[in-house]
């Protein structure tokens, strides 16, 4: 595969995350052209024509959208931010039956307008949400995963920069498994610059124990529901995380990220989608077989994946 030539990308669901996440993609040029689409005529018509002002300022890229589906007609990449939100208090499971529907409904729909594309998909919980969209449409699981816990890596590679004192981008650690209550932290391999987390001291910074990245892995894991109690939902950080994936995509990265993809035979894994590191390229998201856990890690994986299985049978019940 190669970069993606005059790339268009569509994002379903003009609300909160929807807008946010068109107006990371445009500001950071994420594609050629961004289309927004909401079943919301007035709604979508005013996101876009809000975005379309602020073109001078955000170079090359072109933006459009609207109420009817021909506009997702030529994307290469479809992010699926539609449905309910997060209620605070809520779980991301307890959206899952009204998200199931809305999901189930619509995916031939587009995957008849672009039968090529690469779904990502954000609505959650995006994890059983996944596996759902997956049997709907028949992809190869590859071409149709989450964003899973790309945003939740991000949260906890802000909150380890600052209590080590250095840049995020310098922490390498990533959050797995579910996006939601059951994800933990791949510990074992984390590291800060090439030292092992636990190992890493620096004046004004002190070692980190076992139990302060307990009460980090705990503070990452419910930073949703925080940012949610305060002003009604998450939207700024997952539209950057979002453009993110979706470069990674158009420009045929091979980026590692934790996105969740419906897993095959995956440490004794099958047909639950769940975050672990994968490359992320032009042909989508393939698992990394050679990530190494720990025991206690593999007992985490295996949990959530239990906990995603019980939640996605339910909804077939």
């Amino acid at each position: 595969m190669s970069v993606i030539e005059n790339s268009k990308i569509t994002i379903i669901g003009a609300g909160a995350v929807g807008a946010s996440a068109a107006y990371a993609c445009l500001v950071r040029g994420s594609a050629r052209r961004i289309a927004l689409y909401d079943i919301a005529a007035a709604k979508v018509d005013a996101e876009v024509l809000d975005l379309a002002h602020g073109t001078q300022f955000t170079g090359s890229s072109e933006i459009m959208g609207g109420s009817d589906l021909s506009v997702v007609e030529g994307s290469h990449v479809v992010v699926i931010t539609a449905g309910a939100k997060q209620k605070p208090g809520q779980t991301r499971i307890e959206l899952a039956g009204v998200n199931a529907r809305t999901l189930r409904g619509m995916m031939p729909q587009l995957l008849d307008v672009a039968p090529g594309a690469i779904y990502v998909v954000v609505t959650n919980p995006c994890d059983v949400l996944t596996v759902i969209a997956q049997r709907a449409t028949g992809l190869p699981p590859e071409r149709i995963f989450a964003s899973g816990t790309v945003l939740d890596t991000s949260r906890l590679r802000w909150k380890l920069g600052q209590r080590a004192g250095v840049s995020p981008s310098s922490v390498h650690a990533y959050i797995i498994g579910e996006h939601g209550d059951t994800e933990f932290p791949l510990w074992s391999r984390a590291t800060i610059g090439p030292v092992p987390i636990g190992e890493w001291q620096a004046a004004g910074h002190p070692l980190m124990s076992p139990a302060e990245l307990d009460d980090i892995a705990v503070e990452v894991r419910d930073a949703a529901y925080a940012v949610i109690r305060g002003k009604g939902a998450t939207n700024h950080a997952i539209g950057l995380s979002t453009a993110r994936i979706v470069e990674a995509i158009l420009r045929d990265e091979h980026a590692v990220m934790p996105v969740s993809t419906v897993l095959h035979d995956f440490q004794g894994i099958d047909g639950v989608a769940l975050s672990v590191p994968s490359i992320v390229s032009a042909a989508g998201a393939f698992p990394i077989r050679e990530t190494v856990f720990d025991e206690r890690e593999l007992t985490l994986l295996r949990r959530s994946a239990d906990a995603l299985r019980a939640a996605e049978e339910s909804l077939r019940a």
